[in-house]
């Protein structure tokens, strides 16, 4: 196959989360232009940063008159999965010139990440052919982004309450989409559960720093397990 079409391959294998993302980019405009910014504020947010949730919170934030540094610290958190998904992806990338890979982590997103990483598990990419696959993925999304935040910023100028109409469970929907298939281990769960319930016992700290505590005690969590899970296998080991 040609670079073209390992790029649709990328682009096919998105689709279904790229039409369940489809609210969620008009939500966004559409909140943007609700809380008075600019319909080139949303499209810069968009099109530079292009981080669906750090986006909502980043929103939020702002619409909260919240100080910068609260911004600055509560995005970075909630981005932080993304440093374990490079970690995942750079045994398949890490022979790619260095302007490639800026550009993919660029477009390392939930969507893109669990479309394409299985495919590599399933033989259907690999480290010849991946990154075509991966970037028919990421420029499918970031067009898909692009253009519904564009039409949510108008939507919400000229149809009154459209940011009041649910559509933000479109976010929802497609995290447990993502996240669904990955509990599998005590490890998983255990971020999953401490997630859950801490997010729910501090959604009432100010400046929604309950999102940073609970994002940092699931990973804590998680990886406390995750050791504990390796340090039992390697004892039972070594006793048989």
């Amino acid at each position: 196959m040609n670079a073209f079409q390992n790029a649709q391959r990328g682009a096919l294998a998105s689709l279904p989360m790229i039409v369940g993302g489809l609210p969620f980019g008009l939500l966004f405009g559409s909140l943007a232009a609700a809380n008075d910014l600019s319909i080139w504020f949303a499209i810069a947010m968009s099109s530079i940063v292009f981080a669906g949730s750090a986006q909502f919170v980043a929103l939020g934030l702002i619409a909260a008159d919240a100080p910068l540094w609260v911004i600055v610290l509560t995005t970075f958190v909630v981005n932080l999965r993304h440093i374990l998904y490079a970690a995942d992806m750079l045994r398949f990338v890490k022979h790619l010139p260095l302007k490639l890979r800026l550009i993919m982590g660029f477009g390392l997103i939930d969507e893109t990440y669990a479309a394409v990483r299985p495919m590599y598990d399933m033989g259907s990419a690999d480290r010849s052919n991946g990154h075509q696959v991966y970037l028919g993925s990421f420029l499918s999304f970031y067009l898909m982004w692009n253009i519904t935040t564009v039409i949510g910023a108008l939507a919400g100028e000229y149809i009154p309450g459209i940011s009041e109409w649910g559509l933000e469970f479109a976010m929802v929907a497609t995290f447990i989409g993502i996240i669904t298939p990955y509990l599998k281990s005590v490890p998983y769960w255990g971020a999953f559960a401490v997630a859950l319930v801490a997010s729910i016992l501090l959604k009432d700290m100010p400046n929604h720093l309950g999102l940073i505590v609970s994002t940092l005690l699931a990973v804590v969590i998680g990886y406390s397990l995750d050791r504990l899970s390796g340090a039992n296998k390697k004892g039972a080991t070594t006793n048989v």
